[in-house]
């Protein structure tokens, strides 16, 4: 188990372009930190940046401004090759709408994510995948496509293809939005546990009340962003 990391965002903001040489800003956050192996649950209204802020996190877009350091290393200066190359082995991505592979089954879809980078051995691809499937229940669906698993399923496949390279960051957009209460709550028990487990640093985007009980402290969308009426100020940082 690799160590977890401690993300740093400094002066991070993200604006758009728009016609006639206007700027849209969405995003405008100053200080933030998640301590390595801390768990954190990121709130607020629609539009207000939650979204934008993971995939600036993940690297999978680039800031207007600022640094975000994973790890050491500060991601917004790498090139894109390079900063994909990290996001596979470093950061893993539950997405709300899952984006399984329909063609593929759940032990195909989790080895394919390890396909992606050097962090497990090949050799290793289907114990690892089987293992992780096994730890949240599905131990009797390897072989089952999507079509055939319910949604709270297909949210598990997904949860353990993105920690199927034992990323030492987590995270999680609304993992939890497309499923009923019942579910939901077995599912991020489910997903708690393994990464509690792991001691990985996690931070997920969710108005479920069982996320943010068990997050270490909450993180208010419209108190951090300025570009939506917020200070950017750590007091606004608050516990659980």
């Amino acid at each position: 188990m690799r160590t977890a990391p401690t993300v740093a965002l400094r002066g991070v903001r993200k604006a758009f372009p728009l016609a006639g040489g206007q700027r849209l800003e969405v995003l405008d956050v100053v200080d933030v930190e998640l301590a390595s192996g801390s768990w954190t649950a990121l709130s607020g209204r629609s539009g207000s940046g939650k979204t934008t802020l993971l995939n600036l996190i993940a690297g999978i877009s680039r800031p207007t401004a600022g640094s975000i350091v994973i790890d050491g290393e500060d991601i917004v200066a790498m090139t894109e090759p390079r900063r994909d190359a990290f996001r596979a082995r470093h950061v893993g991505y539950v997405f709300q709408t899952f984006n399984l592979l329909p063609a593929l089954s759940a032990l195909e879809n989790v080895m394919l994510a390890m396909m992606f980078t050097d962090a497990v051995a090949r050799r290793e691809h289907r114990r690892r995948a089987e293992a992780i499937l096994s730890r949240l229940g599905l131990s009797a669906r390897l072989s089952h496509s999507p079509a055939r698993l319910s949604r709270g399923e297909q949210q598990r496949v997904a949860i353990a293809r993105a920690l199927a390279n034992d990323p030492p960051l987590v995270l999680a957009d609304e993992p939890c939005a497309s499923l009923d209460a019942q579910t939901a709550r077995e599912v991020l028990t489910e997903f708690w546990s393994v990464c509690r487990q792991d001691g990985k640093t996690v931070l997920v985007v969710s108005h479920e009340e069982a996320a943010l009980a068990a997050a270490h402290r909450v993180l208010d969308m419209t108190g951090i962003n300025r570009a939506v009426g917020g200070r950017a100020s750590p007091e606004l940082v608050r516990p659980a």
